[in-house]
């Protein structure tokens, strides 16, 4: 059982930063395949990044290649997403989700565990 927590979400204008985190609890934190997805309003949970359970092997949506970076910290149980260049249709909810496997996976389905999410706007 894993529980994520993001942080780090606010209000930021166009071509600004944001450094997103989420914490897990619970052990085995390195078996975990770690994602990033987000939501507009009136729109479905879309992929953002994904990275795979050392760290090796990362994968991106084509609308973020370039601009966001996910990573890790298996010691401290953290994924991070930071956001360079944000423009305002980056502006969502943006979750954090875990699977216990090794590789990268695009789709919420791949998934077993998801956290609460946080609030992204980038003004024009």
């Amino acid at each position: 059982q894993v529980q994520l927590v993001e942080s780090g979400g606010g209000l930021v204008q166009a071509g600004g930063s944001l450094r997103l985190s989420c914490a897990a609890s619970g052990r085995s934190f390195s078996d975990y395949a770690m994602g990033w997805f987000r939501q507009a309003p009136g729109k479905e949970r879309e992929f953002v990044a994904a990275l795979s359970w050392s760290g090796a092997n990362t994968y991106y949506a084509n609308s973020v290649k370039g601009r966001f970076t996910i990573s890790r910290d298996n010691a401290k149980n953290t994924v991070y997403l930071q956001m360079n260049s944000l423009k305002p249709e980056d502006t969502a909810v943006y979750y954090c989700a875990a699977r216990r496997a090794p590789m990268t996976y695009s789709y919420t389905g791949a998934y077993d565990y998801w956290g609460q999410g946080t609030q992204v706007t980038v003004s024009s």
